[in-house]
């Protein structure tokens, strides 16, 4: 009796554990200089310090249209009743797109906290993952606020090369920096980007549409999963478990049928992979795709 009650409890215990531990990624973690008391709440908002800019292939039209339109004419409209919007997400990945090779740090923040209210409608398990995102982007976020004199935030390049004259990045132990952080949300990144692409891909060759879940686990897989320890990639499993329906998906870029996702999603997966392409490019530069 106690070796078959043993064996209904240990993978409870088990997943219980992990999920505690994964709690624990979700917990303010303090910040450069400013949030250090041990009772004082971390995961508050900055304003930016710059105003998202329009990008030349695209326009706003909010008064009469109340949504997006592409530069090739493609309108994307507000999708009502919801918190995420396609067409504020690619307005800020359009914006973050700086002179040259660079990112605009302001509205590349502002379109990962578009990118937060999609994971966030992802279900209540899922969009516990969103905490972490947002600690970072706070970090971020705040330094930014600390060296507004120096506007040495106000871009990727000038953070980066700020942050090597300064010394504070380290390659071979953890220590806090903006490049970090960056880093982190750089691969979360990646993770949401072959997530729109698996679900744009459509039906297999047997005709069946893979699950949200099963999605969300192969990138978790290949992306993130190579960079957590054993359990939390347990958590992520347990998470993915709980993902809605297809078309709950479906719903966030605001359409009812996989045919019709697939003009949306393909330019939503385009602006996505410019800004991750940029921000690889320049990690891998300076050697900072590995930073512990």
């Amino acid at each position: 009796m106690k070796v078959l009650l043993r064996s209904h409890l240990l993978p409870a215990a088990a997943m219980m554990a992990a999920l505690m531990f994964l709690s624990a990624f979700w917990l303010p973690q303090g910040t450069f200089q400013s949030c250090n008391s041990s009772w004082r709440p971390c995961l508050f908002l900055y304003p930016p310090t710059h105003k998202p800019r329009d990008h030349v292939a695209y326009r706003r039209d909010a008064v009469a249209m109340g949504g997006l339109v592409l530069g090739d004419g493609f309108l994307i409209e507000e999708c009502p009743g919801q918190a995420f919007q396609v067409s504020r997400l690619l307005f800020h990945l359009s914006s973050a797109l700086g002179p040259g090779s660079d990112i605009l740090l302001d509205p590349y923040l502002s379109g990962w906290e578009e990118l937060i209210r999609f994971m966030e409608s992802l279900g209540p398990l899922v969009s516990l993952f969103s905490y972490k995102v947002q600690e970072k982007i706070v970090l971020l976020r705040q330094i930014q606020a600390e060296d507004a004199e120096n506007a040495a935030y106000s871009s990727l390049h000038s953070m980066m090369e700020a942050e090597l004259l300064r010394g504070v990045v380290s390659f071979d132990r953890h220590a806090p920096s903006g490049c970090r952080t960056l880093l982190r949300l750089h691969r979360s990144l990646r993770w949401l980007q072959l997530l729109l692409e698996k679900l744009a891909a459509g039906p297999d060759a047997d005709g069946r549409l893979a699950t949200p879940g099963e999605m969300c686990r192969e990138a978790y897989r290949e992306v993130l999963a190579p960079h957590h320890p054993w359990l939390l990639r347990r958590a992520a499993e347990a998470a993915f478990s709980a993902m809605p329906q297809r078309a709950v998906l479906l719903r966030l870029v605001c359409v009812e049928r996989q045919e019709e996702a697939a003009p949306v999603l393909e330019r939503l997966i385009g602006a996505i992979g410019e800004v991750h392409s940029r921000t690889h490019n320049a990690l891998q530069d300076r050697g900072m795709l590995d930073l512990p």
